[in-house]
């Protein structure tokens, strides 16, 4: 399990210096730029990319992934800015069940009734995470549940393009993931001259450091949840539902007790629902007593 740990931990660690982005003043989108730059070096030293085999991929899916993973991370940054790390990684770590719910509603693959349960658990948990109100003392800006909702639906929509990427592809999806940093390197960077050229934005060592340290956490986290795949290779479930829940109730704690983020009673409510639906839709047989 030290595997799932140590991604949990790379997950929460980019929340973490998203939301420190604001505080000293870093250029969130040149750091995300140069976090691609950083992905792409340590997935060619750690995968050996087979580039041979990148021209039996679907060319469509790569663009569409290498325009979502840059601008997905961008609102991201911003939902963690102004709802907080808490209601972030539980809106990301439920997008899960779009693709689940794709599967059943598009493909007509099957599923059973408790699969049900925990799609429904899934919705109900994000409308209670949503700040409904901005009570005294809370840092939670107004509207920034339009952040929420659309970290929830890119996020699910990336899983849903992942997973037909591998379905229908038959490159390794480590070499698939190279090219898919690359354009979202190229078109950030696109952006980025843009910016300098333009709008006279300067380039800073500080904030290519923090990209770079970024890209170390976002590369981090998809090494260790592989080598956790890898390492319980009879045990997926256990895996997708430890970091899933791993991450939202660590994200909570930082939230809590390093930032100081307020939650309602219904944002707690939200969360604690979030993790049932997770196990839920991992482990059905936690249900299995209801005979459904």
């Amino acid at each position: 399990m030290l595997f799932v740990f140590l991604s949990i931990c790379c997950s929460v660690i980019v929340s973490i210096l998203l939301k420190l982005a604001k505080r000293y003043h870093v250029d969130v989108y040149q750091a995300i730029t140069w976090n691609y730059s950083m992905a792409i070096l340590l997935t060619w030293f750690f995968f050996k990319p087979q580039l041979s085999l990148i021209q039996n991929g679907p060319v469509y899916n790569y663009l569409a992934l290498g325009i979502l993973f840059p601008a997905i991370f961008v609102i991201m940054a911003t939902s963690v800015r102004k709802a907080g790390i808490v209601r972030t990684d539980v809106a990301q770590r439920l997008s899960l069940f779009i693709p689940i719910l794709a599967a059943f509603v598009i493909f007509g693959e099957a599923t059973g009734t408790i699969k049900a349960i925990g799609i429904v658990l899934a919705f109900i948990a994000i409308i209670c995470s949503v700040p409904w109100q901005k009570s005294a003392g809370n840092k939670v800006e107004k509207g920034s549940w339009i952040y929420l909702l659309i970290v929830f639906l890119g996020f699910g929509v990336i899983d849903v393009l992942l997973k037909q990427l591998t379905k229908v592809s038959n490159v390794p999806f480590t070499t698939a993931i190279f090219v898919i940093f690359i354009i979202a390197f190229v078109l950030t960077f696109a952006g980025l001259i843009y910016q300098v050229s333009v709008k006279k934005t300067k380039f800073s060592w500080p904030h290519i450091l923090i990209g770079w340290i970024l890209g170390i956490a976002n590369f981090g986290n998809i090494l260790f949840y592989l080598k956790a795949h890898q390492a319980l290779a009879n045990s997926p479930s256990a895996v997708f539902s430890s970091v899933n829940i791993g991450v939202i109730v660590v994200g909570t704690l930082v939230g809590i007790f390093v930032f100081k983020e307020k939650l309602s009673l219904l944002n707690k409510i939200g969360i604690a629902v979030a993790v049932l639906a997770i196990v839920i839709i991992y482990f059905p047989q936690t249900l299995g007593f209801l005979h459904l």
